[in-house]
């Protein structure tokens, strides 16, 4: 199969699972999902959304943030991943924003990658959905793991991923594609106890040589009780009588 009709077969099949993906993490304006996904980093959707209102409600704006102590901060998002460095970036962040930006969010790739604790991903990420503007394909754990499965990208690094993918979709699908492909690896296609067969992609888009290495790690699967009395009774003559 060409690459063109793979990525046209995947595309279809993406669109009819999740014809409109809304984003994970819970957010009220560019700000608030600046600073959601900040947080997301080694971090569930779930954790950061469990912590993010009580944040909200002391630090909505970045004056307000930028206002209040690390100490603070740190105490209302304790329970994510790297929480000590986080609160500190945000502040940090909040304070620059203020300083250079006039308390906005700026509407520029480069100009937010120059924020404390913001990195290309997360910059791409409110690009996309706070602004609407596809400036890049941003690639997370799962993206990264299912362009390889599917053939799109060698899954060497992230930038290469990215760049691929960019490659593979036309601009204009790039956020809806973006949370659909992390939707479909969640539901479908995860790290862990991934079973090719069953898989609405992998199942015939995943390359034979990474077929070959993923079918040698896949555990058998676990007879039920049914399954097991059946096989005996028609494995065993003297169950037949009974």
């Amino acid at each position: 199969m060409r690459k063109a009709e793979k990525v046209a077969r995947i595309s279809a099949i993406l669109d009819e699972l999740y014809p409109s993906p809304e984003a994970p993490l819970d957010h009220r304006d560019p700000f608030t999902l600046l600073v959601a996904v900040a947080l997301s980093a080694q971090t569930t959707d779930k954790k950061v959304n469990e912590v993010t209102p009580a944040l909200f409600e002391l630090a909505p704006t970045p004056e307000a943030m930028a206002a209040l102590e690390v100490p603070v901060i740190l105490g209302l998002i304790r329970t994510v991943g790297l929480a000590p460095t986080k609160a500190r970036n945000l502040k940090a962040m909040a304070e620059m924003l203020v300083r250079e930006f006039g308390g906005e969010v700026p509407q520029d790739l480069d100009a937010l990658e120059t924020l404390p604790g913001v990195g290309h991903k997360t910059a791409s990420v409110v690009m996309a959905q706070a602004f609407g503007i596809p400036a890049a394909f941003p690639v997370d754990t799962h993206i990264h793991r299912l362009a390889e499965r599917w053939g799109l990208s060698s899954g060497k690094n992230v930038k290469e991923t990215e760049r691929d993918l960019m490659k593979a979709f036309p601009r204009e699908t790039w956020i809806d594609r973006h949370l659909q492909i992390i939707y479909f690896g969640r539901e479908h296609c995860p790290a862990r106890g991934h079973r090719i067969g069953d898989c609405p992609i992998c199942s015939w888009a995943m390359p034979k040589k990474l077929r070959v290495r993923e079918k040698s790690q896949e555990k058998p699967r676990k007879e039920s009780a049914v399954k097991r009395t059946l096989r005996a009774t028609t494995l065993d003559p003297q169950l037949k009588k009974l």
